[in-house]
């Protein structure tokens, strides 16, 4: 089939920075795409690329939707290189766009996003009033001594069955990392405790998935990857390296869809799906892909709602644009 191909780059600023171990991000940039068959029917996809991540960068993925065609074909989405996982995805999901239905999860099938340091102790009231039960706090950022100060009162705040992942974004030292998976099994010894640390997310950088291997096996705590499986190529390749605990999924910038699925049917691995901080678009892919694919029912990372302003208007006005 053959396809009226349109593509618009957008801007976004966060309501407030993200700071992670990668740096401070202030604003989310990405490109929004409209495929228009030949009866008319619209299939909307968002590219979102998160280069240091391990996707293609938005320069990549500008210069390669404007060397397309106006009109493209089916053949041409599916064989976009692996090299442009955002574009894959992207792509894939305005091809296959109203193809599916689903029901929109709850928030409780959330887990919120609390900013790093401090600042935790007075956000994660408001995300428990919107209905979230697990949350996702950023560690690796500030010193060790003072997040571990933190993450006492944290635990200790939190309401009883809540349920608390550390992402380090692979910003500790092995020692660092040791450090924080004796905490957390020290935690999980204390009966008093009610709160549940769920997992350290990818504690070391992606080279040394090894001492990952080796700290999963020696702590009681559970790991997930997270930037070493950005992508299907990583995943593949961390599979076929020994790992079989938990796999952070970010749709956006994983790759294709359809073989994302063929994967995780053939290899029937743990997962926890993950935004990119992307428009209603690709999130509306991404939940439809979580939706199948989710096992163990685990709280899907989407609860990121409360870093921009509200989209709607925003959207309409992009769409109208095109």
């Amino acid at each position: 089939m053959t396809y009226r191909f349109q593509f618009r780059p957008y801007r976004r600023r966060f309501v407030r920075s993200l700071t992670t171990n990668h740096g401070i991000w202030d604003v989310r940039e990405g490109i929004i795409l409209r495929l228009t068959d030949e009866s008319g029917k619209v299939g909307w996809g968002e590219i979102a690329p998160i280069s240091w991540f391990g996707s293609e960068t938005l320069e990549q993925a500008l210069d390669f939707c404007g060397q397309l065609p106006e009109k493209i074909t089916d053949e041409i989405i599916l064989s976009i290189p692996d090299e442009l996982p955002a574009c894959q995805f992207g792509f894939e999901s305005a091809w296959e766009w109203g193809s599916e239905f689903f029901s929109m999860p709850n928030p409780q099938s959330f887990s919120g996003l609390l900013p790093s340091g401090e600042a935790a102790l007075n956000q994660w009231g408001t995300l428990w009033q919107r209905g979230y039960r697990t949350f996702k706090w950023k560690i690796g950022v500030y010193a060790i001594a003072n997040e571990l100060k933190i993450f006492e009162s944290l635990i200790h705040a939190l309401p009883a069955f809540t349920k608390l992942r550390l992402d380090a974004n692979g910003g500790l030292t092995y020692e660092e990392a040791k450090l924080w998976l004796w905490t957390c099994d020290n935690l999980k010894a204390n009966a008093e405790l009610a709160v549940e640390i769920e997992f350290i997310e990818q504690p070391l950088p992606v080279e040394q998935f090894q001492g990952i291997l080796e700290l999963s096996k020696s702590y009681e705590t559970a790991i997930a990857l997270d930037e070493s499986v950005a992508t299907l190529k990583q995943l593949a390749a961390c599979y076929q390296q020994g790992w079989r605990g938990i796999f952070v999924i970010k749709p956006g910038i994983v790759g294709s869809p359809s073989r994302l699925r063929k994967f995780c049917h053939q290899y029937k691995i743990d997962t926890v799906f993950s935004s990119v901080f992307e428009t209603a678009i690709a999130r509306l892919a991404a939940l439809q892909l979580a939706a199948e694919l989710s096992r163990n029912n685990r709280a899907i990372g989407f609860g990121i709602d409360h870093f921009f302003e509200q989209e709607d208007t925003w959207l309409q006005s992009l769409w109208n644009d095109l």
